[in-house]
């Protein structure tokens, strides 16, 4: 099977990492799990093995007409449902809950996708996903916050599971993965929609610009007095950095500004 460039494709070609990633999901039999991209079905037999009901989302029709001979058993015995589409399109309050993602996804949507599942109002329970290693890194491990881990921990708890050499790939991608899970996905961290929205509001602006102050970047979003004012409100200094601010205190400071 010829990998397809456009649709960002590296087959996972290791099935003892495929055993690992599904272990890392931590699914019980009969749990619901949502596969991004099955390619040539590698997660897919890991994750029915755990005794999973799984649905699994392919982008490329060529892969679903393979699949669809491969795994005809246990799609017939209703264990495996496969869609034919573009996941970004794909409606989320479809699936019941509670259900858990778990994907090796195209490194040019990871974003999208995250971003996607972690602000649905049908929320998963937990994504277990296999991304660039840079990716994890600083979603999970960096000393330093970023506009993406912030994003991420706003919903849930990250960490990263293992490292995937780029030779459990074909064709290996340039770089190396890493599993990353997320856990405890949850809007719990906002009382409502407009509090969502008013910290995404606070933390892009405070992102904006990364060698500005902290203080300097939300002048976007208010005056240079009402900006002072939060700051002294929420016990930060104006001459702060936005990566050097946890997620506790971005919350507070959205509530303020």
């Amino acid at each position: 099977m010829f990998a397809k460039k456009s649709l960002g494709q590296n087959f996972l070609m290791h099935q003892q990492t495929a055993d690992r990633i599904v272990a890392a999901a931590g699914l019980a039999p009969g749990d619901t799990v949502l596969e991004v991209g099955p390619g040539t079905g590698m997660l897919t037999r890991a994750l029915l093995a755990s005794g999973a009901q799984v649905i699994a989302v392919e982008a490329d029709h060529a892969l679903i007409e393979t699949l669809e001979g491969t795994f005809a058993p246990e799609i017939g015995e209703g264990r495996l449902t496969l869609s034919q589409g573009d996941i970004r399109n794909f409606d989320a309050g479809s699936i019941p809950k509670p259900y858990a993602v778990v994907a090796n996804i195209p490194y040019y949507i990871t974003g999208e996708i995250i971003r996607q599942f972690l602000t649905a109002n049908n929320q998963p329970s937990s994504m277990t996903l296999l991304v660039q290693k840079e990716v994890a890194e600083r979603i999970a491990r960096s000393k330093k916050e970023s506009l993406l881990s912030l994003s991420v921990k706003a919903y849930g708890t990250p960490s990263y599971v293992f490292t995937v050499p780029r030779g459990a790939f074909r064709p290996a991608p340039n770089v190396d993965s890493a599993v990353l899970h997320i856990r405890d996905i949850s809007k719990e961290s906002f009382s409502d929609s407009a509090r969502e929205d008013r910290f995404f509001e606070v933390l892009h602006a405070g992102f904006a610009h990364k060698r500005k102050q902290l203080g300097n970047n939300l002048e976007d979003l208010a005056s240079k007095k009402a900006v002072a004012d939060a700051l002294a409100a929420a016990g930060i200094a104006p001459t702060v950095r936005a990566e050097d601010l946890s997620l506790s205190t971005w919350l507070a400071l959205a509530t303020k500004i």
